[in-house]
């Protein structure tokens, strides 16, 4: 396959250098509104080349497209890829709108080719791990759930959005939380296999007065730095997510953290552990999701260029010791990693879906249900908390058998 990657920013030359590595990718390829960015990532990683506009590279030979854009600009650009005929991969969120994510799955099922959103809280190791227990049933019936994506802007949001935003990224740093739910939703609904069906937001308006989350000055009208959802779940059971930009906690350890309460049995994770608990007794298990590996965390100059220094923990991660690191290629071992582990998986299970034609774990019907719920809380917490439907579009394809 020959992967074209849409906006060469923060975030981008860690999947670039892997998809470099892999063996069933042929030739990677780059553009940017910035076309010196562009042409440095060619040199940086010995690509194939760069093109002048996105246009170019839709009428290229590559097969696929990846897009790392900022996260307002994804839907509009998967739709324009997907309609030229490219499997794409994209970043979080999927969308902003409900209408938007509709158009991508109708797309999807159309036209057959492969979306798959980049959600690394499906790899999480809480989450790997309470997966496998779900799945041999030993929480018996799970009636709550809760999730958390807890990132303080001044752990290197200010700094990020100024370097995508220009002189006008205080109107974009106002992002509303819930409008970037992944990391929280996905942790739990990555675990669960059922959707939110209604939900309850508040948000807590900011009180920093630097210009940030300031209604009058955000693209969004928004107020809310710190959100908190209540969801009703399909299967009967309830979901909560918290969406925290302002908050005392460090950015190294576990922004993406996960809950889940069973009739016989319970997983908590905290900021420095977890357990594991039956109605007999209790267990540390907060060492199996420690991403480490045998030869230590890996770091790399190249991947972590530009990368503001207090985003940089995200980019500087081992494999914890419930990764299935056997499943990946050869190539990617002592490569750079991030997120918890989770960047091997999410660029190998991208390459595996595209060359079986397979549609992978976090596919359009997945992605769809790990974003809606912020879009409709969002929509909440702007009505003083009343309870809304979240729409649904299906189950999608079977699980492929290796995510």
């Amino acid at each position: 396959m020959k992967i074209g990657v849409i906006g060469t920013g923060q975030f981008a030359g860690s999947f670039i250098h892997l998809w470099q590595l892999h063996p069933d990718v042929e030739a990677v390829y780059v553009t940017d509104l910035v076309p010196e960015r562009a042409a440095e990532h060619v040199t940086r990683y010995g690509l194939a080349g760069s093109f002048g506009s996105v246009e170019e590279l839709l009428a290229s030979e590559c097969d696929t497209v990846a897009v790392f854009t900022q996260r307002w600009t994804h839907a509009e650009l998967v739709l324009q890829a997907l309609d030229a005929g490219k499997n794409v991969y994209s970043a979080v969120p999927m969308a902003l709108a409900v209408d938007e994510i509709a158009a991508i799955v109708r797309k999807v099922e159309e036209t057959g080719l492969i979306y798959m959103m980049g959600e690394t809280s499906y790899y999480n190791p809480a989450v790997v791990w309470a997966r496998a227990q779900r799945a041999k049933g030993a929480f018996g019936r799970v009636f709550y759930a809760e999730g958390d994506y807890v990132h303080d802007m001044d752990n290197g949001f200010y700094a990020a959005y100024q370097f995508s935003g220009g002189d006008a990224w205080k109107s974009t740093a106002s992002y509303p939380p819930m409008l970037y739910p992944t990391h929280a939703v996905g942790g739990v609904l990555g675990v669960l296999p059922t959707h939110a069906t209604s939900v309850s937001c508040l948000g807590i308006p900011d009180d920093r007065g630097d210009g940030v989350f300031d209604a009058d000055v955000s693209l969004w009208g928004n107020e809310f730095s710190n959100m908190t959802a209540l969801f009703q779940l399909a299967d009967g059971g309830t979901m909560r997510t918290n969406e925290f930009r302002r908050v005392g906690h460090p950015a190294r350890v576990h922004e993406s953290r996960f809950r889940f309460y069973g009739t016989d049995g319970v997983m908590e994770q905290t900021s420095t552990g977890a357990s594991w608990s039956t109605r007999d007794e209790i267990d540390d298990i907060g060492e199996l999701f420690r991403t480490y590996t045998h030869k230590g965390v890996v770091t790399d100059p190249t991947v972590l260029e530009g990368i503001d220094p207090a985003l940089r923990h995200s980019f500087e991660s081992g494999m914890a010791k419930v990764h299935d690191r056997t499943r990946l290629p050869v190539e990617f071992e002592g490569a750079p990693n991030g997120h918890e582990g989770s960047h091997h998986f999410l660029a190998d299970d991208f390459v595996r879906a595209v060359t079986t034609k397979t549609q992978p774990p976090v596919n359009a019907w997945r992605a769809a249900r790990f974003t809606l719920p912020g879009i409709v809380a969002w929509d909440s917490a702007n009505k003083d908390g009343e309870r809304l439907d979240v729409p649904d579009f299906g189950d999608g394809p079977a699980d492929p058998g290796w995510g």
